[in-house]
């Protein structure tokens, strides 16, 4: 599982980088219709059977896969700008509604959040230093995983990549001036920027009952 958890900080590289903003919405001409039940969700079959980094691994690669194919078809239709309107629109709530599906907690947070709604926690910024002394050595992350009495929470580092670096990259450089414009429109204290490649972004954050 751990060249699955590898596939997962790549997977997560691509769509991660630009979900913040949870209100605010702003209208696009083209909306991108998501749904997530348990229907439409990849099933997990085996999951008694497998390790708690795992299983937090599992729901988050399936909670990506839905997240992932919505946000290209943003991108398709309208761009960058097309991908910001996803994102403050609707990344939150589709987020959300994967969690109800799998009886969990699913979020994301950053040291350097571009929502203040985002910033991470003492014990959160812990983790990302971890995963940032990680990266810097040139090794590959494992998932952190915290066990207590009735919940188990892990941690899987967000990574940026090219593609990211055009919503948080270098401004008027990787960042187009017309998506600068938008993100300060609906982020005025975006802190979210400024990054280069394979740089840890966040953390995502898999919380479930044992």
């Amino acid at each position: 599982m751990k060249n699955a958890f590898l596939v997962l900080v790549v997977l997560f590289s691509f769509f991660s980088c630009n979900q913040d903003k949870k209100t605010d919405y702003i209208s696009i001409e083209k909306k991108v219709e998501i749904r997530a039940t348990p229907e439409k969700t990849p099933k997990i079959t085996t999951i008694d059977t497998l390790s708690y980094a795992d299983r937090g691994l599992q729901y988050a690669l399936n909670t990506q896969a839905v997240l992932g194919k919505n946000l290209m078809q943003a991108i398709q239709e309208n761009g960058t700008l097309g991908a910001l309107s996803f994102c403050n629109e609707k990344a939150y709530p589709l987020t959300d509604s994967m969690a109800v599906v799998y009886n969990g907690n699913i979020k994301r947070v950053s040291d350097k959040p571009r929502n203040q709604s985002n910033q991470a926690n003492e014990q959160e910024l812990e983790y990302i230093e971890t995963f940032k002394q990680i990266i810097a050595n040139k090794e590959s992350p494992n998932p952190i995983v915290k066990d207590s009495d009735t919940k188990i929470d892990t941690y899987y580092p967000i990574l940026t990549n090219a593609m990211c670096l055009q919503c948080h990259g270098q401004p008027n450089k990787s960042i187009e001036p017309s998506t600068l414009r938008q993100l300060t429109l609906l982020y005025p204290n975006d802190k979210a920027i400024g990054y280069n490649v394979n740089q840890v972004r966040g953390i995502w954050s898999v919380t479930f009952d044992k």
